[in-house]
């Protein structure tokens, strides 16, 4: 099984500098590689592989505040791959902040409850603003949802969350 990204470097397979398909309003998306959930039916599977993609460096992050700073853009999207496996996006997450304020939302197979049990998975939590929680589950795919593909998933408003201690449904 691959070894899951934790401290140095990270690796993406793509950033989509304007996205409306993954949260609300216009986004920037980053998808990162490495997922070792391996859920059947995976809409980015090629993604799972920790080595696909390119590295991610300093100038990576300076392109994604770049994009961010557009008056256009609402917000940040972290996907891919599994983000809770790639926290190196904690300390990329904290630089994006002192430059721009905007939205983040992270999408993971973690539930609320199991990110809140690991250390490392909280602190990237902690910077982010909406979860999309839950493994992709195909007897449960629903096409008309939003923002998520299998109605086991939930859209939680994280900062609500963390001051409850259990996760708050997000308002659209």
């Amino acid at each position: 099984m691959p070894q899951e990204s934790c401290i140095s470097k990270m690796r993406y397979a793509q950033i989509r500098p304007l996205d409306v398909a993954n949260g609300e309003g216009i986004r920037v998306s980053i998808f990162v590689t490495g997922c070792t959930h391996a859920c059947p039916e995976c809409f980015n599977e090629a993604y799972q592989d920790f080595k696909f993609g390119q590295e991610w460096t300093a100038e990576t992050t300076a392109e994604v505040i770049k994009y961010l700073k557009r008056p256009e853009v609402t917000g940040l999207t972290l996907l891919g791959g599994e983000p809770m496996q790639n926290l190196y996006l904690t300390e990329v997450l904290r630089e994006v902040k002192q430059h721009v304020n905007k939205s983040i939302w992270v999408y993971s197979g973690y539930t609320f409850e199991q990110i809140m049990e690991h250390p490392g998975r909280r602190a990237l939590l902690e910077e982010c603003d909406v979860l999309v929680d839950g493994l992709f589950v195909l007897a449960l795919r629903n096409l008309k949802l939003r923002f998520r593909g299998s109605s086991n998933q939930r859209i939680i408003d994280v900062k609500r969350s963390l001051y409850s201690g259990e996760p708050c449904l997000y308002m659209e």
